[in-house]
């Protein structure tokens, strides 16, 4: 079995990382990471010198990642990385290179290894357990479990997932901030994966439309979904007024794609507008950086993916009617607040 690893980077830089073909870890303030010796104790002591304010657990955790990284990491192996900023499992090999990077943004740009990505898949196309094993709290790790799932997916292969809830097997003992943040974030992540599964498997296209205009209503807004054809591309008009004779008027394009819309996608529904109108457009997916940047510069042109759909959703789950709560059931729980 090909060794399979896992990395996580800041959502600030990790778009940037993928299109260099590299992937970084921290530590900026240890230096060039990639001259320390192969000797965990002496790497401990090197991050315990620097971070004094870290608990032993702590020490030993950040020391493993490094070791690994630097010692561990060979030419030929897998890397999949979990791009939060579009809610794709980007699958990649390690080429072999090392190096350090040191002057990037905000500092955080360091020793980094060189990688070429192989291709990028929606979170949807993996088991929940699956997700949950490359959800860890560890900068770098091991993936064991479901590494015969994620290969399969890059060579095209069908595969019977993996059972297992186990998140990881590497041995060091992170703090205990480290595990409250984590159990949050993946239980955030876990009810995300759930949502927009759920919705993209039990509502068709249309339907998806009815569901962000009735979810367009319960914020407050009137919302009419046109004619499943002839359309132009506009799938819900939506504005404050019950007539909608008032200005603003919002025109809302919907797609039940975990995959992600592209620049064409948007311009398409911008043709559409008039004088005063308003352009909203809603995926499960998420947005190419090409349709982002359209957003940044556009007053009138708005983007929800996935994860905005998401907190749209919990934020209104108790408006929303009862044939909606019963394909989304959700309850509410209690996390540390980190």
């Amino acid at each position: 079995m090909a060794t399979v690893w896992g990395i996580h980077m800041p959502q600030h830089i990790g778009a940037t990382a993928f299109d260099e073909g590299r992937v970084y870890i921290g530590w900026s303030e240890l230096g060039d990471l990639s001259k320390l010796p192969a000797d965990r104790e002496a790497i401990k002591a090197l991050v315990s010198a620097s971070f004094p304010q870290k608990t032993t657990g702590g020490v030993s955790m950040d020391a493993g990642v490094i070791y690994r990284f630097v010692h561990q990491v060979a030419s030929g192996d897998y890397v999949i990385y979990p791009s939060k900023h579009d809610r794709l499992v980007n699958i990649g090999k390690f080429t072999g290179g090392i190096g350090f990077e040191a002057s990037g943004e905000d500092g955080y740009y360091a020793t980094y290894r060189d990688v070429v990505w192989l291709d990028s898949f929606p979170r949807g196309d993996f088991s929940q357990s699956a997700l949950h094993e490359i959800g860890s709290f560890i900068t770098l790790f091991s993936v064991k479990k479901h590494a015969s799932e994620f290969l399969a997916k890059i060579n095209g292969e069908p595969v019977a997932p993996q059972l297992s809830s186990d998140t990881d097997s590497e041995t060091e003992a992170p703090d205990d901030d480290s595990v409250s943040i984590s159990i949050t974030r993946q239980a955030e992540e876990s009810a995300q994966d759930f949502v927009i599964r759920r919705i993209h498997t039990m509502l068709s296209g249309h339907e998806f439309e009815y569901f962000v205009g009735h979810l367009l209503e319960c914020m407050g807004y009137t919302a009419r979904v046109t004619q499943g054809s002839g359309d132009g591309g506009v799938d819900i008009i939506a504005h404050n007024d019950k007539l909608g004779f008032e200005p603003p008027i919002i025109k809302v394009q919907c797609k039940r794609t975990t995959n992600t819309i592209n620049e064409t996608q948007i311009r398409e529904l911008l043709g559409t507008l008039a004088e005063g109108e308003f352009a909203l457009f809603v995926t499960l997916g998420a947005y190419a950086k090409q349709a982002r940047l359209s957003e940044r510069n556009l007053a009138k042109l708005r983007l929800i993916d996935g994860e905005e759909l998401f907190e749209l959703i919990v934020k209104h789950y108790a408006a929303l009617s009862h044939k909606y709560r019963t394909i989304i059931p959700l309850k509410q729980v209690f996390l540390p607040d980190l």
